[in-house]
């Protein structure tokens, strides 16, 4: 336990989030640490993050209040499998590759803390997603290799000779929720468009309502045989008001009850196997933490989102 965890009072009939065993083999649910930063577009300490959040998660209960009450700890095992070693680079890549899929085929759910959002690419790629969802403000469809990539890897990336690496993503099986304005270049919007990629703005999910938008993203990227989705949940997709920790997050984005129920609703989902956290730098964030304690909180809607599906 952290010295901030530790200050925390000790209440013997209220649970606190995060005290969870190392993984031995079996779980529904297990966190890993993706601490990517290396390539980020602008400067991040997003390294920093995956402990940042095991740090916030003892400040929130187990208990989600429904109805029904469900509390996760009695209901779910859940296990964290600690960190991956510098996983930039192709090598690192390899290593979260070999991990996630080693976790995937041992769990219902993995949940990757980044780190920057380069993590999405392997971490899906180690799932073996068919389809993917993002929440984010950016296409994520750049050129080169960098945080601004993993969307347009997923897609246009070969797969080598590494048995590491064997699948990549119809585009027609990814959804985009919360592409914002002036946050996007005409250029990418039309590579989005011409691939066939779902494309759901911030105002159309205003505008549509969350229930409804999900529905729509989990049958599109859970269409196909054996689906397996990845969920991206890029935190920049928030207002800078309650995610000054991302670097790219802008005024008028999700608020962050939206974002958490995005994150429940698309998790309840059986057809979503792993999910990361990205583009937070708890070196950056405000002095209450509020970024980063509003990813511990999306690590619990993912948890309960699961306990949903029975």
């Amino acid at each position: 336990m952290s010295p901030s965890s530790r200050q925390l009072s000790h209440d013997p009939l209220w649970p606190r989030a995060g005290n969870w065993p190392s993984f031995d083999g079996a779980a529904d649910a297990v966190l890993l640490g993706v601490p990517t930063w290396r390539t980020s577009l602008s400067p991040t300490g997003a390294h920093a993050t995956p402990a940042a959040i095991r740090d916030a998660l003892p400040r929130y209960g187990t208990t989600a209040m429904g109805p029904p009450m469900v509390e996760l700890d009695d209901v779910l095992r859940i296990a964290d499998a600690g960190d991956v070693a510098d996983p930039d680079g192709s090598a690192g890549e390899a290593r979260v590759i070999s991990r996630v899929r080693d976790l995937a085929a041992a769990t219902r759910l993995v949940i990757a803390l980044g780190g920057d959002n380069s993590l999405t690419y392997p971490v899906a790629l180690g799932a073996e997603a068919t389809g993917l969802i993002t929440f984010d403000a950016h296409f994520d469809l750049r050129d080169g290799v960098s945080n601004g990539t993993p969307v347009r890897r997923l897609v246009e990336d070969v797969p080598g000779s590494s048995s590491l690496h064997t699948s990549r993503i119809d585009p027609t099986r990814i959804v985009q929720i919360g592409i914002a304005d002036f946050a996007n270049s005409a250029a990418y919007a039309r590579r989005a468009a011409d691939w066939g990629i779902r494309v759901i703005t911030l105002d159309e999910l205003r505008r549509r309502g969350i229930d409804d938008v999900v529905a729509e993203a989990v049958e599109v990227a859970g269409a196909g045989v054996d689906p397996r989705v990845h969920l991206d949940i890029d935190v920049d997709v928030c207002d800078r008001s309650v995610a000054p920790g991302c670097p790219a997050s802008v005024p008028g984005g999700l608020q962050a009850r939206e974002l958490r129920a995005l994150t429940r609703a698309v998790a309840a989902d059986a057809r979503v196997v792993s999910a990361d956290l990205a583009e937070v730098d708890a070196t950056a964030d405000a002095d209450d933490a509020r970024t980063v304690r509003l990813a511990a909180l999306c690590v619990l809607e993912l948890l309960t989102g699961l306990a949903a599906r029975g």
